[in-house]
């Protein structure tokens, strides 16, 4: 079994000194990284080959495959990402304030990295290099615990990783990837509150509700993806069907896929008659309520249940309102806290809909799938957070830091 008090122990060390570099040392560092890792990729990918066929053979669902699935595409845009965070603002050092007190004092905030963070993740591969990126140009090291789904593949993602370090004369343990894929194993990184700063998880509803519960570690809860889409009256069907078919069917197996479908009973008629066609061309299962099924040719009858799945598949769920008011509660009570869109040229239910909605990204007239930290232009993301102490949303470099207050004096003493 892995030993994870050494593990601690080097990421620890590996801290102190990554809080030290500087911008120009670290940017230097995540080009040779981006270029290690174009030159491995036929390396990388033939141990993403393995992981696939191990995971096909194990039965695991298809969105989930697409998920553990690396190109030569995806590669580059690993390597992308890494590029975009060296363009990006290092975020250490920043001063947010600066106070003089009365006596003198200079009191200054001042954005200081985490330290150690943790990353528990499933199927991604991409999270590899994207999390160190992440973490190491805000000046932290990383422990990354993969899924055994993913193990090959994380492991020739952080050899590369590794080696790119040890090129530019940096210590390696600044990426530390858990290779034991033993849940025992999982549980006690859980604990490892004497040497990690921060628990992020990433994955399923039952991985990130497993963290949050058990974790003696402070933990950024990130979130499952039940993303609505609401098709207001007012609403351009001519934007709708787009917007709907790019952000179902685009990726299926990522938490940011539109998975319900809110339809507002006066355009009803309009709309779904031809969405469901466009949907079945792409093998979409529509399940809706009884109000909707009179205009959906071939659907099943949706439960309560199907309104609160995330299905990470070709379904949809299809709930009929009668206003903007009913859209937002019906939402609120099943969605994940994730990601949120409306479709309305109405300006006024725009703004009640942007209002109402309890989510940390919500949308008018665009699709859900935009919630992502490339898209928002932050290069590679951490996650989303769904909660809503220390950072929400698509978490990219400022949401990997802490601050400091450092007090400047010339002699004072407390009196």
């Amino acid at each position: 079994m892995t030993d994870l008090a050494l593990l601690g122990q080097k990421a620890v060390a590996a801290k102190y000194e990554m809080q030290m570099l500087d911008t120009e040392t670290k940017n230097k560092a995540l080009l040779k990284v981006a270029e290690r890792l174009t030159a491995d990729s036929e390396k990388i990918l033939a141990a993403n080959e393995e992981d696939i066929k191990k995971g096909e053979a194990n039965g695991m669902h298809p969105g989930l495959i697409d998920r553990l699935r690396l190109t030569k595409a995806r590669i580059e845009a690993m390597a992308e990402g890494l590029k975009q965070i060296v363009d990006l603002p290092d975020p250490i050092g920043e001063v947010l304030s600066t106070t003089t007190r009365p006596n003198g004092l200079e009191i200054s905030k001042v954005r200081v990295p985490l330290g150690v963070i943790g990353i528990i993740y499933e199927s991604r591969p991409n999270v590899t290099a994207d999390a160190f990126g992440l973490c190491f140009k805000s000046g932290n090291a990383v422990i990354l615990k993969g899924g055994s789904d993913a193990i090959t593949s994380n492991i020739a993602i952080a050899a590369s990783i590794r080696g790119a370090l040890k090129e530019c004369g940096l210590n390696e343990d600044a990426i530390l990837l858990i290779e034991d894929t033993d849940r025992e194993v999982t549980r006690q990184f859980m604990k490892m509150n004497g040497y990690v700063d921060v628990l992020i998880p990433r994955g399923s509803a039952g991985l990130i509700r497993t963290v949050v519960e058990n974790s003696t570690i402070p933990v950024i809860e990130t979130g499952s993806g039940n993303c609505h889409i609401y098709v207001d009256k007012d609403g351009d069907v001519e934007k709708a069907i787009p917007i709907i078919i790019n952000a179902k069917t685009q990726r299926i197996g990522v938490c940011n896929a539109c998975e319900s479908l809110v339809v507002h009973q006066d355009i009803r008629e309009k709309l779904l008659p031809a969405l469901s066609h466009a949907l079945k061309e792409h093998n979409v299962e529509i399940r809706a309520d009884k109000a909707a099924m009179t205009f959906i040719a071939d659907c099943s009858e949706a439960t309560e249940e199907d309104f609160a799945t995330e299905y990470l598949d070709y379904i949809i769920s299809v709930k009929t309102v009668s206003d903007v008011k009913e859209a937002i509660a019906h939402i609120n009570k099943n969605n994940t806290k994730h990601s949120e869109a409306i479709i309305t040229e109405n300006k006024e239910t725009a703004k009640q809909f942007l209002r109402g909605v309890d989510a940390a990204c919500v949308y008018v007239n665009a699709s859900t799938r935009f919630t992502d930290g490339f898209e928002f232009g932050f290069g590679a993301e951490i996650g989303i957070s769904t909660q809503k102490l220390h950072a929400r949303g698509p978490m990219g470099l400022p949401e990997l830091t802490s601050y400091q207050y450092r007090i400047l004096g010339d002699g004072q003493v407390r009196p």
